[in-house]
């Protein structure tokens, strides 16, 4: 028997994950319904149809991204957390955010984090030119490292892969460098550490350089 209590929520929650899981194309009104429990009609009755629906899945999403907070005792662990809770949040909806860049609405979706990295960048003295780079180097480098991590995962099986590639001889006589390299790369430690390294740099004092 089909049931009552339904909330608009719960149907666009049941939406989202079911377009995490299989992408937009597996989002039907009909499988959606089977998975609430519910009539087709209900479904239409909370939100409308589908392309409606779709509507109301990217404002979801962008109103999620927009929830990111920074934590942390200064402003370069704080600017450092919200790098990673950002990649964390772009690798866990990969279909929603698509369907978020299709309809135009990708700067509104990461300008309150990037209003957070501005407040950050003020904190540790930065203005003008130098806070606006060092905000999109930030978002740069997620968005580039996520660009990167998917195109890793979705690659064909490496022959020779790198367990095979490094030896003493490749890694220039440093075995232990050889036997890192040789190993899987763990992408959370190494976006942490390079999410750190590149913040330090930013935030350091202005140096005069010749460019």
């Amino acid at each position: 028997m089909p049931r009552t209590a339904l909330t608009r929520e719960e149907v666009l929650e049941a939406a989202a994950s079911l377009v995490k899981q299989h992408g937009p194309g597996a989002l039907t009104m009909r499988k959606l319904a089977a998975e609430l429990g519910t009539a087709v009609t209900s479904i239409y009755w909370h939100v409308g149809n589908r392309e409606s629906l779709l509507d109301a899945l990217v404002e979801r999403t962008v109103q999620e991204m927009g929830a990111i907070r920074p934590v942390g005792r200064t402003p370069a662990q704080r600017i450092v957390s919200v790098a990673r809770r950002l990649r964390r949040e772009l690798r866990e909806r990969p279909h929603l955010i698509a369907m978020v860049h299709e309809r135009g609405l990708t700067e509104r979706m990461f300008l309150p984090a990037q209003q957070a990295l501005v407040h950050e960048v003020h904190a540790a003295g930065l203005r003008g030119a130098r806070a606006a780079e060092a905000v999109r180097a930030v978002q740069f480098q997620v968005v580039g490292f996520v660009l990167v991590e998917r195109n890793r995962e979705r690659s064909p099986v490496q022959s020779p892969g790198e367990q095979e590639l490094w030896d003493t001889r490749t890694a220039e006589h440093d075995p232990a460098l050889a036997r890192a390299l040789a190993r899987p790369a763990d992408p959370e430690k190494l976006f942490t550490a390079s999410a750190r390294a590149l913040v330090s740099a930013l935030l350091a004092p202005a140096r005069h350089t010749v460019r």
